[in-house]
């Protein structure tokens, strides 16, 4: 019989959280009914980023987070309900990503915010969350976690695809009919450029990357950056705010006097030519890049992109059928219908995991 789930997905980008409303029919074929945006208040923006460091008292303010988090989610997931006049006895479960405070996989652990008990008491519907852990416990990375839905939603039997994921951190997926499929992070999205646009313009993010525009790339400080010995390692690989953030930035920019728009320019080529290179490493064979997440409306990025891939014919998963923005909540609902039949949810051969696995774990409603 059709479920419908609602997926839940709050980016590195901070930026709120993705409301997604999707339909499956017996064989887990998803087809999104609607979906809903809620951004995230700027003091709760500020509180998640303030966890990305060590700091004092962390187990009480990642605690109030986690609350504060649950009720955006309802307020998310009972504002979708509403508007297409549905009640929670009509959805099967929430499946929610939570907001990623720390991603730390060679130390063997993972940490999404969100009080998700709370969340099944707030909205009346089953939650399924904390999707990343149990890859991490086979030895995997627990990242990424949506090739397997780019693969079973967009995977194509006579054209090689990647399929493009720029949000705070950029992730990519080899879909070949001849190769198996590979995904991994490619390095910071958007991630860098907004931190940086908030500290010397006051805005959350860089629109339609125009201050960027303004700038010449840095070449020295380009090739620092580039030096990341991330950038270098083979898949599999995630990575997050644990790595590229703006103290790392700082770090490489001691000692040099580069204008701020000149920095923002060469953040966004380091987005672009991180992308570049591991698409052309890694995807030799491809024929096109699909784009999703809220870089794919950076049309700044989008230029470069298509500038360094010249063979590459560069589009939106709208294309495909799924709008950019609603590709990761979607990828989630998903991961949770797989987990309510107890189907297996992860790639190995992407998340270097010992195994296929269930992924996710239940709080009742």
């Amino acid at each position: 019989m059709n479920e419908r789930l609602i997926g839940l997905m709050s980016g590195t980008s901070l930026d709120g959280v993705d409301a997604v409303l999707v339909r499956f029919d017996e064989q887990g074929a998803p087809s999104v009914e609607a979906d809903h945006f809620l951004a995230y208040p700027p003091r709760l923006r500020e509180q998640a980023l303030a966890l990305q460091a060590r700091g004092d008292n962390e187990l009480d303010r990642a605690a109030r987070l986690a609350n504060e988090l649950a009720e955006l989610y309802a307020q998310a997931v009972n504002g979708l309900l509403a508007a297409q006049a549905l009640t929670p006895a009509d959805i099967a479960a929430v499946a929610c990503h939570g907001q990623t405070i720390r991603h730390a996989p060679d130390a063997g652990y993972t940490w999404q915010a969100g009080n998700m008990a709370r969340l099944a008491e707030l909205t009346g519907i089953d939650v399924i969350a904390d999707f990343r852990s149990r890859d991490l416990a086979a030895g995997g990375q627990g990242a990424p976690l949506v090739p397997a839905f780019h693969q079973a939603v967009f995977g194509a039997p006579r054209q090689g695809r990647v399929i493009l994921n720029i949000g705070g951190i950029s992730n990519l997926t080899r879909l070949h009919p001849d190769l198996p499929v590979i995904g991994f992070d490619c390095g910071p999205g958007n991630m860098l450029m907004d931190a940086w646009c908030q500290r010397h313009q006051g805005s959350p993010y860089d629109a339609d990357g125009q201050w960027a525009a303004q700038g010449q790339v840095d070449a020295s400080l380009l090739q620092t950056l580039l030096a990341e010995s991330f950038f270098l390692q083979p898949p599999p690989k995630s990575t997050g705010r644990d790595l590229f953030d703006l103290p790392w930035l700082e770090q490489k920019l001691l000692g040099r006097h580069v204008p701020a728009v000149d920095v923002q320019a060469t953040l966004l080529e380091l987005s672009a030519l991180s992308i570049a290179q591991a698409i052309t490493l890694h995807c030799a064979s491809n024929q096109a890049v699909y784009v999703c997440g809220g870089g794919a409306r950076n049309s700044a990025l989008m230029r470069r992109l298509a500038a360094l891939l010249p063979q590459q014919r560069i589009t939106g998963t709208a294309e495909l059928g799924l709008p950019e923005h609603q590709v990761e909540a979607a990828a989630f609902a998903w991961l949770g219908w797989r987990f309510l039949r107890r189907l297996a949810g992860n790639l190995p051969e992407v998340t270097g995991a010992a195994g296929e696995r269930v992924l996710g774990a239940l709080y009742p409603r």
